[in-house]
């Protein structure tokens, strides 16, 4: 049986220790980027290290953790000792991660996100990782959910306007003549159109999910490419993949470049006939991936080029066809947030329209 007083003299070897541990390099990185590094003798499951920024961020000391890690359980940081303990028991080189909503040492709320893993060194084994301070990006989330639901407001408080204005003209034009009841017709559906986008587009939900810069978030090219695929079959079209071996990476949220991909498709099969496959390539491209939408339609008008990315604008060629402009302003905006190019490749009319969507890859 171990003693209290080996046990003090085993915490102090080991913290004499500090600076031999594996963990020394990844503790400095770890600061060096604002994060709180830790480092944990196991299998002992002892503190060696705890960056001075964990008491000044939670109020509590290194003591305090390692009571918590020891089996507190009515600790304010039980949580967290229950995952360094989870993370101490796994497999070497193997990552844990997890967020935790706490208390800080005055009863204030404390979100942590945990990232660990287990090194073994010169027969030293050491739980390493950090601890990071997630109340900047949940106030992010907050503002940005906050600024949907107040854009989703503005735009749908007009559209109800006219929603129940047109119903009203319906309702009170017995009298009228036929076409003009088919126009009353064709702006009721426009409004319904726009408010089916608000649901998609513009929810708080979509848009937290977009508009942010260097995400961790990945997607392969052949899941971004087959994504496109499975959209182009469903609307019981052909999809004829043109894919170079692309065991490529891309850098950016997925959903936010399958939705950029989905406003392209959506115009392929809305501007070609039925009979027409839209066609589905990648390649590699400088240094990244450049996936493109070809249709078997009349192409872009030559007057319409310039303008077929700006806000609002509806070429030509949309006559008679459902829509408000704003699918490929807002495609090329997702698009542009993640670093990457979306543009019309040059054709001849009448030759079907190439939409190009370049990303930088990982690994190029």
């Amino acid at each position: 049986m171990t003693s209290s007083s080996d046990n003090a003299v085993q915490s102090s070897v080991l913290d004499s220790q500090d600076e031999a541990l594996p963990a020394r390099q990844f503790r400095a990185i770890a600061e060096l980027g604002g994060d709180i590094a830790f480092a944990i003798a196991l299998p002992v499951r002892r503190f060696v290290y705890l960056s001075p920024a964990f008491g000044a961020l939670s109020g509590f000391d290194r003591q305090a953790l390692q009571r918590a890690l020891d089996g507190d359980g009515v600790s304010p940081l039980a949580p967290l000792a229950a995952w360094l303990r989870e993370a101490a028991a796994g497999q070497p080189g193997a990552r844990s991660q997890r967020e935790f909503d706490l208390f800080d040492a005055e009863g204030r709320p404390l979100a942590l996100e945990g990232l660990a893993v287990v090194l073994i060194d010169d027969a030293a084994t050491t739980l390493v990782g950090q601890l990071r301070d997630l109340s900047a990006r949940r106030a992010h989330q907050s503002e940005q959910k906050r600024f949907a639901s107040m854009l989703n407001h503005e735009f749908r408080t007009p559209l109800a306007t006219i929603d129940g204005a047109i119903q009203r003209l319906e309702a009170t034009s017995n009298h009228a003549d036929e076409p003009t009841r088919t126009r009353y017709r064709k702006i009721g559906a426009a409004v319904d159109r726009l408010i089916g986008m608000l649901d998609e587009y513009l929810s708080p939900d979509r848009m937290a999910a977009l508009g942010r810069g260097r995400q961790p978030n990945t997607i392969t090219v052949r899941d971004l490419v087959e994504s496109g695929a499975t959209q182009i079959r469903a609307a019981g079209r052909e999809a004829a993949l043109r894919l170079e071996e692309l065991p490529l990476t891309l850098r950016g949220e997925p959903e936010g470049l399958r939705l950029a991909l989905k406003v392209l498709i959506d115009n392929a099969l809305a501007f070609s006939p039925p009979s027409a496959p839209v066609i589905l390539r990648a390649r590699r491209s400088g240094g990244g991936v450049e996936v493109a939408v070809l249709d078997g339609g009349a192409g872009v008008p030559p007057e319409d080029v310039a303008r077929v990315f700006d806000k609002g604008y509806r070429g030509r060629n949309a006559a008679g066809l459902a829509g408000s402009g704003l699918g490929l302003y807002m495609a090329r905006s997702i698009v542009e947030v993640h670093g990457g190019v979306l543009s019309l490749a040059p054709g001849e009319e009448g030759a079907g329209a190439e939409f190009r969507l370049w990303m930088p890859a990982l690994g190029l």
